[in-house]
C-alpha cells in the first residue's frame, strides 16, 4: 500500500489513525498549494482531485478519510479505533458523523471561503458570504459537543476513537489559521490538551 500525502487535516487524520496503530506505509506528497491534486496525473488516481489517496496492494485506490480509516481498521483491527461489537462501531460511526457534517464541513468551507479563497476560488464553487456564518454553525456544534462531553475522557467515553481522532485534526490545524478553539467550552480545552499530548499527534 501507498499513502497519497500532502499538507491539511484531513492527510493528518490518516496520520494520525496510523500512527495510534502502528502502521507504516510509504508515502507520496501532493503539492495541493501549487496544485498537483488537480492536474490530470493525479485526477487519474482519485477523480475527486483530494488528498489523501490510498493506493492498495492491487492498486486499486481508496480516498475520503473516514473510509480510509475503515479500510486500515479491517487490515489491522488492533488496537480497535472503530469497534470490536456491533454497538461500539455503530457508537463510534455515528460520532464520526456528526462531528464531519456539522463540524469538519463547516469549518472547512468556513475557511476556504475567507482566509483561503485565494488558493480554493479557481478549483472549486465558493461562497464567501457563506464564510463567517459557516464558521459560527460550527462553533454552535461545538458548544452543544461540549456539554455531550462533560465526563468523559474522549468523544465517546472511555474509547479513544476515529471520531476523535478526526475532531482532532480538524480542530488543531483551523486553530492554528483563524477559528481558534474557544477556551470557555471546557470540556474541549481538556480534551483537545489530552490529545494534543498523545504521540500521534505529531503524525
Amino acid at each position: 500500500m501507498k499513502l497519497y500525502n500532502s499538507r491539511g487535516p484531513n492527510p493528518r487524520v490518516v496520520r494520525m489513525f496510523m500512527a495510534e496503530k502502528g502502521i507504516e506505509l510509504p508515502t507520496e506528497e501532493v503539492d495541493i498549494v501549487a496544485g498537483v491534486n488537480r492536474q490530470a496525473d493525479y485526477l487519474k488516481l482519485n477523480p475527486a482531485g483530494q488528498s489523501p489517496a490510498l493506493e492498495l496492494d492491487d492498486g486499486s485506490i481508496l480516498a475520503e478519510i473516514t473510509v480510509i480509516c475503515e479500510y486500515l481498521e479491517d487490515r489491522f483491527p488492533e488496537p480497535p479505533l472503530i469497534g470490536t461489537t456491533a454497538e461500539e462501531k455503530a457508537e463510534t460511526r455515528m460520532w464520526t458523523r456528526r462531528i464531519d457534517l456539522n463540524i469538519c464541513e463547516p469549518m472547512g468551507n468556513g475557511f476556504r471561503f475567507s482566509t483561503g479563497l485565494k488558493m480554493f476560488q479557481g478549483r472549486m464553487r465558493c461562497i464567501p458570504q457563506a464564510a463567517d456564518e459557516l464558521k459560527a454553525a460550527a462553533q454552535d456544534k461545538l458548544q452543544w459537543l461540549d456539554g455531550q462531553m462533560a465526563g468523559k475522557t474522549f468523544v465517546v467515553g472511555e474509547r479513544l476513537t476515529l471520531a476523535d481522532i478526526l475532531l482532532y485534526g480538524f480542530l488543531d490545524f483551523f486553530a492554528g489559521v483563524d477559528q481558534p478553539i474557544d477556551q470557555n467550552l471546557q470540556n474541549i480545552a481538556a480534551w483537545h490538551k489530552r490529545m494534543q499530548a498523545r504521540p500521534s499527534a505529531q503524525a
